[in-house]
């Protein structure tokens, strides 16, 4: 199979995950509603999305291009340093699962403050749970990675999809034995039956395990330079989350209202991501040494941003509510529970625009080696983010930390923008400021003409998803005309990135 058709996939396997995480936290609104219980879990889920998040992006980022490096020049070697680098990865998870454990109690509430005495207990309490299982979280990221090493990509997603219907299951078969742990005791579960997929598939591959903890000094020099400042990088956005949430605790209910909203606005990013890391990111790699074309792919990658992520933020902004209320409002959850997640959601939306526009600006800087760079803005961000959480929450409330997330967004990507563009020719500066200038228009001739037929026909006496499924389609009409209409050169543009994705597959 081709990395194109393969990716092409992935980006199925990617909806399909996502489709997944709505239907456990739909069977979570239904059973908990939004209560300490929700929060108290949703708190205690962000030390397992920080480990996840250091082995996917600081140990992969660093593992799978020194494995493949090595392993042409020296198959058998690399083998035992990558079965030792495994093994002593699981120690250290073994041995940071035995301390945490005895320090979860102090640990929680010195992160996340004044939290309510019900909120802090189940946070206590299933946090304490996740850290005895910390060392197969691990395992299940390394051995993506390994996976990743031998092209092999479709495992782990089936892996990551199981975590979430797993959770799901148990929630909905055993939440009125074990409440809000049938949840933690689902994912557990879920991650060991995609470590055993993944070991199964790996197997295949010639892959051997071997008792060992034995790094050759040259590879085990390299991995260890090159794994800290990766592993610095991939926890500043957790240490973000972590800011988020320490403020967010002191508002009951405001750690899952912002936990599903923030899960609205990711989807369209994950899976603009994924699809654009298949195509984009590789043209910008073959390119190096071209600026010309290099900075032409770079302005389309832009161009692709905008005319789609633009359109789907005005859209979940005129159907979010609608959306909400059809994902989550049965059960415990409410029509005010859906009122308050959607008031988040509003702020929250430009992350859409500007992660999906970030994305390419980020990818462009590690294809010219600006990692460090990256690195010094990103931690910038922890900063400006807990100043602005302490001068909205007061003022806005649980909505104020969603604004600041938005806000911190805009900022580090017009800092990177800047970064990257002192690179480029004049020129491509004016080129994006006309390309934001043409952009806007289709979007707004969308929404006003649905704002219309919102006004003027009663579709709010309708089920919500019967009106998502009127909306939507005259959306993408209208906004399709609009394209065409207003910034044709867009439109064609679309058109052939949807050409090359077909011909991939």
């Amino acid at each position: 199979m081709s990395l194109k058709k393969t990716a092409i996939w992935l980006t199925i396997l990617a909806f399909i995950v996502k489709l997944s995480g709505f239907l456990r936290e739909s069977i979570i609104a239904r059973e908990f509603g939004v209560s300490h219980l929700t929060d108290g879990y949703i708190l205690a889920f962000s030390f397992i999305s920080l480990a996840m998040d250091m082995i996917s992006g600081g140990f992969n980022n660093v593992f799978l291009p020194l494995y493949v490096s090595h392993f042409k020049m020296n198959a058998k070697q690399t083998e035992r340093n990558a079965n030792g680098v495994m093994n002593f990865t699981a120690l250290l998870f073994l041995v940071i699962t035995v301390i945490g454990y005895f320090f979860v109690p102090d640990i929680v509430p010195f992160i996340y403050g004044h939290m309510a005495p019900q909120t802090e207990k189940v946070a206590v309490a299933i946090t304490q749970f996740f850290f005895l299982f910390m060392s197969l979280v691990a395992l299940s990221g390394i051995l993506d990675s390994y996976l990743q090493a031998h092209r092999v990509f479709v495992p782990s997603q089936f892996a990551k999809l199981v975590q979430p219907l797993t959770s799901a299951l148990f929630a909905l078969v055993f939440s009125s034995y074990w409440g809000i742990n049938s949840l933690a005791y689902g994912f557990i579960i879920g991650t060991f039956i995609g470590v055993v997929i993944q070991f199964s598939y790996l197997y295949r591959t010639g892959f051997r395990w071997q008792p060992t903890l034995h790094v050759d000094a040259t590879f085990r020099k390299t991995f260890l330079v090159l794994l800290i400042p990766s592993l610095l990088n991939s926890v500043v956005s957790q240490t973000n989350l972590f800011v988020d949430k320490a403020f967010a605790s002191s508002i009951p209910g405001a750690a899952t209202y912002l936990n599903y909203a923030s899960l609205m606005t990711s989807v369209p990013h994950n899976i603009y991501a994924t699809s654009i890391a298949a195509i984009i990111f590789t043209l910008l790699s073959e390119q190096l040494d071209d600026p010309e074309k290099f900075q032409d792919i770079f302005y389309t990658g832009m161009q692709i941003s905008l005319v789609t992520l633009l359109p789907i933020t005005a859209g979940i902004y005129l159907v979010g509510q609608e959306a909400i209320a059809f994902l989550f409002q049965r059960g415990k959850f409410t029509a005010m529970d859906t009122h308050y997640t959607y008031m988040a959601l509003v702020c929250f939306l430009p992350i859409i625009v500007t992660q999906g526009m970030q994305y390419i600006v980020s990818k462009a800087m590690y294809a010219l080696g600006k990692t460090k760079i990256i690195f010094r803005v990103t931690v910038t961000t922890i900063l400006l983010n807990a100043l602005l959480d302490w001068i909205l929450i007061k003022p806005l409330g649980y909505k104020g930390l969603a604004l600041s997330s938005s806000i911190v967004s805009f900022y580090y990507l017009i800092v990177t923008a800047i970064v990257i563009y002192k690179d480029f020719h004049p020129s491509q500066k004016v080129r994006l400021f006309r390309l934001i200038v043409k952009a806007l228009p289709p979007t707004i001739v969308m929404s006003v003409v649905l704002i219309a037929i919102k006004e003027t026909l009663p579709l709010y006496h309708l089920y919500p998803l019967w009106q998502i499924l009127i909306l939507v389609p005259l959306g993408v009409v209208f906004y399709v005309a609009g394209l065409y209409l207003f910034y044709r050169e867009g439109f064609y543009q679309m058109l052939n990135f949807l050409k090359r994705k077909k011909r991939a597959v």
